[in-house]
């Protein structure tokens, strides 16, 4: 694949115009004063600078995607960088890695025939190829592999994580440690109408469900908060002290 020629430089050489596409799968940091796309267009300008012997010239324009997933083509900046390419603007473009342009095998050879067909030439900066001799395809062809393979265990281990926490999730509200499943305090006893709750399939089911939080409390859970269970709202009465203290027979 032979690129279209721009004039001549200085130095003989064909001037090759160059165009840096840089990509980010998720907007998180692209506030910051210099993110990833910022290093990655840096990289790709010091690789097109040191090629100035060989004729390439850096674009100005910025082909950029930032929040973007790479598993599609449906991405602006691409979308640009693709009808300048086909507009015969655009003679190298140059990429930081190949997973910047794409995720997907087959939406990668669709783009490499497009590059074909328009005489544009494709270079990775840190994989340091290009797709000029057939060495460079095949090699580029299996990184793209890696790049699918890589995805989709990306996307099985997302998928086991949810199925693995969906496993987890308790079915039924937190209670006390101290209460078993057929106790009586496995009902939470309360005089606020949102902490009331009785473990039934339907709360209707038992017709203390339907009256008042305090009510039921007092008719359903008289065995668990009767007086000495420690679990009633009501105090005993209060003694008498005015008389002379009497030795408890069952204190000692």
């Amino acid at each position: 694949m032979t690129g279209r020629g721009n004039g001549a430089t200085s130095t003989g050489q064909e001037a090759r115009r160059c165009a840096v596409y840089t990509r980010k799968s998720t907007a998180a940091g692209l506030d910051q004063d210099f993110n990833s796309l910022d290093a990655q267009r840096e990289s790709c300008e010091q690789y097109v600078r040191s090629r100035e012997r060989d004729g390439w010239r850096l674009l100005p324009e910025a082909y950029e995607d930032g929040g973007f997933t790479g598993a599609n083509m449906n991405r602006p900046g691409f979308q640009r960088l693709l009808d300048d390419i086909e507009a015969g603007r655009i003679d190298v473009v140059v990429v930081y890695k190949v997973d910047r342009l794409s995720r997907s095998l087959l939406d990668f050879a669709q783009m490499m025939e497009r590059f074909n067909r328009a005489g544009a030439a494709f270079v990775s900066v840190t994989q340091n190829f290009s797709t000029a001799d057939a060495m460079g395809r095949l090699t580029l062809n299996m990184l793209m592999s890696f790049a699918e393979f890589e995805r989709e265990m990306i996307a099985e281990r997302t998928r086991d994580k949810i199925a693995a926490r969906s496993r987890t999730r308790p079915p039924w509200p937190a209670v006390s440690a101290s209460a078993g499943p057929g106790s009586p305090s496995s009902s939470i006893c309360s005089s606020s109408p949102r902490t009331f709750r009785r473990r039934s399939s339907s709360p209707r089911s038992h017709p203390a469900a339907t009256r008042s939080p305090s009510t039921a409390c007092a008719r359903s859970c008289a065995p668990a908060c009767g007086p000495g269970s420690g679990r009633s709202g009501r105090r005993p009465p209060p003694r008498d002290r005015s008389g002379p203290i009497q030795a408890d027979p069952f204190r000692y």
